[in-house]
């Protein structure tokens, strides 16, 4: 299912962006808001890109007036089976498939994947082929996918093994359509692998203008983290089979799937970004070629975010606030269970939880009887989507929990309001809170952190600092001075600015010096053993 609704003819920076702005909130989507508006003078397009279009709502965000070009597709709304008649298949482009599953489980030919990668891109469009219906329903296909299960699965089921691979494959056949309709922009900016960077490397290659990749956490360690917490993948090996130390295959085969698709991105990108040196790190060890990637930070309004102190009260609120998505990736429940600590020593202290909660129902419900269950229903309030102007003023400490962050914003902003923050040591989140060795870790402590899933560690960190005005204090001055000194939108924008300008001006060109650089890449369904 697609949607246009701005229709643009042509844009400067085609946006790529999954399961974000402008439907959902979020940090991510927050910075992509604030990156259209930071540059007035660019026409923007966005691609949107999610799963089924029940999964989200209105717009949460008002368009900006430079955003020009506005389509949104739902890559798991699949419209009813056609009539279809099977066919032989191409023996020749399904050879040049099977070649590229081989070489891409053993190092040594990073060179030629992404050869084949290119010429196999333009096979995948309608009437190519490798179209969806090539693969859906020729004869050769099925003979691909028989000989892979027998020579590489693990699980017994071939009926599950069959319909993982062909859902796992749908959607980029309508990612071909998407870049095959797309109005002409002079950069591809993808704020994640995955679907969206594939979605960017069809665009590079197909139409030969830059691409530009920004992770703010890295996509496949957080896919990674949803897959091994779903409960909609299979395991049907009995208790003989089962090793429980090792994940069920179809688990694996999603995971390098994804793995697949962000190696993809990176060979195609022209430029990536990461926010800080960790995860720049993890997107070479993942497959980015080290000369093209950098760090830039986030950065925040610091003026009107500084505003925010002269509206606090005297003194330190008795509230612990975490803003952020309901979702299991922000552990909302170690939060809770801190708090159960944290009014027994404190009984005033009450724990806010301002994020929407619509994303992943199921666990916002049982995060709301968890805290029913813990006697904790008058001191844990769920606000919802809330505006942190209004809210951080009110705020003693700002708290995150989260099992996996990048550069998180909202500590950001919370230093800017004045906020202290204890949070998880997930991501850059040690070296906001203590800095960096030298001049940034000279400006003291902004907060504490603490180990993921301990609500009791998490629990003293932020009564240490409730109870102590004076350590409050330093900490709110240091949160102060190392968000002005080091992490300002002005200093990012700058950054961004330098990117826009020298990639829309590079002429039409087609990459090929090292486009497949790097660690090689893994097959995404049937190889990497």
């Amino acid at each position: 299912m697609s949607e246009i609704l701005v229709k643009g003819t042509s844009a400067d920076v085609m946006l790529l962006l999954e399961g974000t702005f402008p439907y959902v909130s979020g940090g991510v989507s927050s910075w992509v808001n604030q990156m259209i508006r930071a540059f007035p003078e660019i026409r923007f397009g966005i691609v949107f890109i999610g799963s089924r279009r029940q999964d989200y709502g209105e717009m949460v965000y008002a368009l900006p007036e430079n955003v020009v070009h506005l389509e949104s597709h739902f890559l798991y709304d699949f419209p009813p089976p056609p009539m279809v008649h099977g066919s032989a298949g191409d023996a020749k482009a399904f050879a040049k498939s099977d070649e590229l599953h081989e070489i891409l489980r053993e190092p040594g030919h990073e060179a030629r994947a992404g050869e084949l990668i290119r010429e196999l891109m333009p096979l995948l469009r309608e009437g190519g082929a490798l179209s969806k219906d090539a693969f859906l329903y020729s004869k050769r296909a099925w003979q691909t996918i028989t000989e892979q299960y027998r020579q590489f699965c693990t699980d017994p089921s071939f009926t599950d093994y069959f319909w993982t691979v062909r859902i796992m494959h749908k959607p980029l056949w309508q990612l071909v359509r998407i870049a095959e309709g797309l109005i002409p922009a002079r950069v591809y900016h993808t704020v994640s692998t995955g679907y969206a960077g594939f979605l960017g490397a069809m665009l590079r290659y197909r139409n030969a203008r830059p691409l530009l990749v920004s992770e703010h956490g890295i996509y496949t360690k957080e896919r990674k983290i949803d897959l091994f917490q779903s409960q909609w993948i299979r395991d049907n090996r009995n208790v003989f089979e089962r090793d429980i130390s090792q994940i069920s295959y179809f688990r694996e085969l999603w995971v390098r799937f994804f793995e697949t698709l962000g190696r993809v991105c990176y060979d195609a990108g022209d430029e990536i970004v990461a926010l800080y040196e960790g995860n720049r790190r993890r997107q070479v060890a993942d497959g980015a070629p080290a000369g093209r990637t950098r760090n830039i930070p986030n950065g925040i309004n610091l003026p009107r975010l500084a505003a925010l102190r002269e509206k606090r009260a005297p003194g330190v609120p008795p509230v612990l606030c975490l803003i952020g998505r309901v979702v299991p990736i922000k552990d909302i429940k170690t939060f809770i269970r801190a708090m159960l600590t944290v009014v027994r020593e404190c009984p005033d202290a009450e724990g806010w939880i301002a994020g929407p909660e619509d994303e992943d129902p199921e666990y916002a419900r049982e995060c709301r009887s968890l805290a029913e269950s813990l006697g904790l229903g008058d001191k844990v309030k769920f606000l919802g989507f809330q505006k942190i102007d209004e809210l951080l003023p009110k705020v003693g400490v700002l708290v995150l929990s989260s099992i996996s962050e990048a550069l998180p914003l909202v500590v950001l902003e919370g230093f800017a309001a004045g906020v202290p923050c204890v949070t998880t040591d997930v991501g850059s989140c040690r070296e906001l809170i203590f800095g960096l060795p030298g001049e940034d870790a000279d400006l003291g402590a902004a907060g504490g952190v603490v180990r993921i899933a301990d609500p009791a560690a998490l629990a003293g960190a932020a009564l240490a600092l409730l109870t102590d005005p004076a350590r409050w204090r330093a900490a709110q001055a240091s949160g102060i001075a190392r968000v002005e000194r080091y992490y300002t939108q002005d200093q990012m924008v700058g950054s961004y600015r330098t990117l826009y300008e020298s990639l829309t001006a590079l002429p039409d060109h087609a990459r090929q010096d090292g486009a497949a650089g790097g660690n090689p890449a893994r097959c995404p369904v049937h190889g990497g053993r």
